[in-house]
């Protein structure tokens, strides 16, 4: 407890509150100069002022998924720094991750945070999102050009083939969520001691005696995007794209909520 007050203390909310106040200012200023170039390039202001709506709009709900990470984190880490971290660069999947592990190198897995392992955690929230914007400034305009040849070139039916980019990130998004379903089957499987007390090992028989609750919540949450993403593409509903990620959160919550644990 004393740790979590100090992590949600005043000075450490006026630095993570200082910070996001200028990256909002940042976006204010980017955001005038976008509608001064419209106007000067003739653009409708009606039209400009839809966009305007129809983007507010269009970022409130897609937004509590990251409003949900703050909440998950700040058990851990207090409010200020997972509101800064998610609110300038970075990911929900990849803030939650890269803390938890941090915090299991310590040995204090399940929140057991303490202040002399918050700099570390913090540390490597920071360095490593940043490498991401580091490549891209170095080589992003060449591996887009790439990727782009890449997608032009014609299958044999005459179809365009989809770029190298396109079946890396299907490739990389099955491989993390084949690695997350491998660790709550393992974690479901029964373990029993090994011979004359070593290591533990897979029981031959499975038993299946461990938590099901994590299985319940992903089988939930693939559901839930399975039905956005049918209504999304067949029904021709393209604005709910920007909703799935947070409507599939909360209907996992929601099921981890109701189970019975």
């Amino acid at each position: 407890m004393e740790v979590l007050q100090s992590l949600n203390s005043g000075g450490v909310y006026l630095i993570c509150g200082g910070i996001v106040a200028f990256i909002a200012a940042v976006c204010v200023v980017f955001m005038v100069r976008a509608w001064r170039a419209g106007l000067a390039l003739g653009m409708d202001r009606t039209k400009m002022k839809r966009a305007v709506t129809a983007s507010a709009t269009f970022s409130v709900l897609p937004s509590v998924g990251i409003f949900l990470g703050v909440v998950a984190l700040s058990g851990m880490l207090g409010t200020p720094w997972p509101w800064l971290r998610l609110s300038v660069i970075g990911a929900l999947h990849y803030e939650t991750q890269v803390a938890d592990a941090a915090v299991e190198r310590f040995g204090t897995a399940g929140g057991g945070m303490t202040l002399e392992i918050f700099p570390t955690v913090a540390l490597l929230m920071s360095v490593c999102i940043m490498w991401g914007m580091i490549l891209s400034a170095l080589f992003n305009k060449k591996y887009t050009d790439r990727l782009r040849r890449a997608g032009e070139k014609p299958e044999g039916n005459g179809k365009k083939a989809g770029g190298f980019g396109d079946k890396a990130m299907a490739a990389m998004f099955i491989g993390m969520v084949s690695a997350y379903l491998g660790s709550y089957l393992g974690s479901f499987i029964s373990r029993k001691p090994g011979p004359e007390g070593g290591a533990e090992y897979v029981s031959a028989v499975f038993s299946f005696r461990g938590p099901w609750m994590p299985l319940a919540v992903a089988l939930a949450a693939a559901l839930a995007m399975a039905v956005f993403t049918y209504f999304s593409e067949k029904k021709k509903m393209a604005w709910l794209d920007g909703f799935s990620i947070a409507g599939s959160m909360l209907i996992g919550m929601l099921v981890a909520a109701v189970l019975p644990a």
